[in-house]
């Protein structure tokens, strides 16, 4: 029996790095090393990254790739050395669509940032002269995708990246070296931190109801709902909506009707086509509860719940850039985050710890009222990354 010959063309080597950041993962470039054709945005730099992580995948596994075929694991992100004035490194972000041929560049990824810092290191996009031969390095980051600074504090052992550490958080299965990261500006002052111009609205949603709403564009835009008008208590773990279709279904279409509220899109048409952003998150007041590890927290050790969507199913954690629009929301008075802490209208704090499905999380944001307008100079957490493999990631040379 005879076959027609055909000519698939071999896999291309490129060189990568399987990174930990925060409670995400993603394959990390250095822009330089990427096809030539892929050091530029366009449709073959996504079709590289969609075969690198494996999608689309209508299996919803991207198991012919390096995506988990969660929102957490289906992540890449390309360095550069900074073009901008007082920076180290350009950090660009794209967001991997699991069933769909889509990347989704229209925010960032907090979580992530924590790994930016420690790969610019060892990919020498830091100055040799501004690393300590023990220390802390302080990685000077321009978010590409939002036009924001965003600092890293890098541990440093004999010259290089201290990555081991006895630094626990909540969502990551072991400890590691500590990473400060501060979110410098999140909202530039000639932005609308409130699109709307409320810190709290009426968002209306057709066929499904009125709810009072905090939409904030602080770290990545993200639209706050009370839980209890939602018909859920705030404890919720990932297997109690992320199985519920009919639940899934509502919360993107009231993140949809959101972001046209938002002004991020002109139609609620236009949301399949942004993904990423905004985000959907409800709160809670504190409250007793059992974290995904079967871990007990006491609503002493917490000043709220706070649970998010990304990417159309509930995190299992807390997505760092959302962290963001946390602290901020609780240090400005009357948000629906702030009055989830207990406290009055007119109060707020600085620093709240949230309880979200695998544990805790600290997060602090300094904020002011300047002419009537609410100026946030900076957020902060700590996060911690991991190199987990590197290496060359292959995929066939026809796939971009």
């Amino acid at each position: 029996m005879a076959f027609e010959s055909q000519v698939h063309l071999p896999q291309v080597k490129i060189p990568a790095t399987y990174m930990r950041g925060g409670t995400s993962k993603g394959v990390f470039f250095n822009l330089t090393d990427l096809p030539e054709r892929c050091q530029v945005a366009g449709q073959a730099r996504d079709n590289m990254l969609l075969r690198v992580i494996g999608s689309p995948d209508p299996y919803g596994k991207q198991t012919d790739g390096m995506g988990g075929a969660t929102s957490s694991t289906s992540k890449t992100v390309i360095l550069a050395k900074s073009s901008e004035e007082n920076h180290d490194v350009d950090y660009l972000f794209g967001q991997v669509a699991i069933d769909k041929a889509f990347v989704d560049w229209s925010g960032n990824c907090g979580n992530l940032t924590a790994a930016v810092g420690s790969f610019a290191i060892m990919s020498g996009l830091v100055d040799a002269s501004r690393i300590p031969e023990n220390g802390v390095c302080t990685v000077r980051i321009w978010q590409k995708n939002i036009a924001k600074t965003i600092i890293a504090q890098v541990p440093i052992t004999d010259g290089e990246v201290q990555e081991t550490g006895d630094f626990e958080l909540d969502g990551v299965t072991f400890p590691a070296a500590e990473v400060p990261v501060e979110f410098i500006a999140p909202v530039d002052p000639s932005e609308a931190m409130f699109p709307t111009g409320n810190v709290v609205d009426e968002l209306e949603v057709p066929n499904i109801g009125t709810f009072k709403a905090t939409m904030i564009t602080a770290g990545i835009p993200t639209i706050f709902l009370n839980a209890d008008e939602i018909g859920y208590t705030g404890t919720e773990l990932q297997e109690a909506i992320n199985g519920d279709e009919a639940a899934l279904k509502r919360f993107e279409t009231i993140r949809a009707w959101g972001a046209v509220k938002m002004g991020l899109i002109a139609d609620i048409s236009e949301a399949v086509a942004r993904q990423h952003t905004p985000k959907v998150a409800f709160v809670s007041p504190a409250q007793d509860y059992v974290t995904s590890s079967a871990k007990e927290v006491s609503s002493s050790e917490i000043d709220l719940h706070v649970r998010a969507l990304s990417m159309g199913k509930l995190h299992h954690a807390m997505m760092g850039t959302a962290a963001v629009a946390i602290g901020t929301a609780a240090a400005i008075p009357g948000t629906l985050v702030a009055l989830a802490t207990g406290q009055a209208a007119d109060k707020a704090s600085e620093s709240v710890t949230f309880g979200h499905p695998s544990g805790t999380l600290k997060v602090g944001a300094q904020a002011s009222n300047v002419d009537g307008n609410w100026v946030v100079n900076k957020a902060m957490m700590s996060r911690s990354a991991r190199v987990l493999m590197e290496g060359k990631v292959r995929i066939p040379a026809d796939a971009f």
